[in-house]
């Protein structure tokens, strides 16, 4: 059986180990110990963009937030489904995850990240998020490992009352909030529910074939 290799190595802004590693052609990401992604499971990643972007098929100009880059599945399932002059702003607060994606070494993510449609700015969603009203007409968080799975403690900011409510009035009316999460969390989404989203939570495996289920909270803002 061939075993894992790591790749390359970097730190966090916390501290923290992040590492990519092969096996036999795919890849995984893993921040100490705590595995954050895989090319082997993303279904639900695409999934998850492809319920935000749903509504803006045929919107002219649309704006989308994309709250972390991983190995790129959420951003290229997000362009599929808009138009030619939408705008797809992606926030990656890791050094490391931006460089391993433009490496056209890797297969990744180095050809959606030149897409003319995309913008990609190394900062903290949050920021982001923070220093827009009403601009966006989607906001896709894939961050971490969901509202209460955190691998950075700073994640926390976008799950709580506050975070929740900021970025609802970064969204345009009838805007889309969708967050990934690697399991449910009932009362995650009443505090989506208090915060002023209309939501709707939908199970998706992590394969095409299977695999893990894992959660999309979908939030509409009234």
């Amino acid at each position: 059986m061939k075993k894992w290799n790591t790749i390359d190595q970097a730190l966090t802004p916390d501290g923290k180990t992040i590492t990519l590693y092969e096996h036999d052609g795919h890849y995984l990401i893993r921040v100490d110990r705590v595995e954050l992604m895989s090319t082997r499971q993303h279904a639900s990643e695409e999934r998850l963009a492809e319920r935000a972007c749903a509504h803006l098929k045929r919107r002219s100009g649309a704006r989308v937030l994309v709250g972390g880059l991983g190995f790129g599945f959420t951003l290229r399932a997000a362009l599929k489904e808009l138009s030619a002059d939408a705008t797809v702003v992606v926030t990656e607060i890791l050094t490391a995850i931006v460089e391993w994606n433009r490496n056209p070494a890797f297969p990744f993510a180095a050809d959606a990240l030149a897409d003319p449609r995309v913008a990609i700015r190394q900062q903290d969603v949050v920021e982001a998020i923070a220093a827009n009203k009403h601009v966006y007409d989607a906001i896709i968080l894939d961050v971490d490992n969901g509202p209460n799975a955190l691998t950075a403690d700073d994640n926390f900011r976008l799950y709580d009352y506050q975070g929740l409510t900021m970025t609802r009035a970064a969204l345009r009316p009838g805007g889309c909030l969708a967050i990934w999460s690697a399991a449910p969390d009932v009362t995650f989404e009443r505090l989506m529910a208090g915060a002023g989203f209309e939501v709707k939570v939908e199970q998706c495996r992590s394969r095409a074939r299977g695999g893990r289920w894992h959660t999309l909270f979908l939030g509409y803002s009234r």
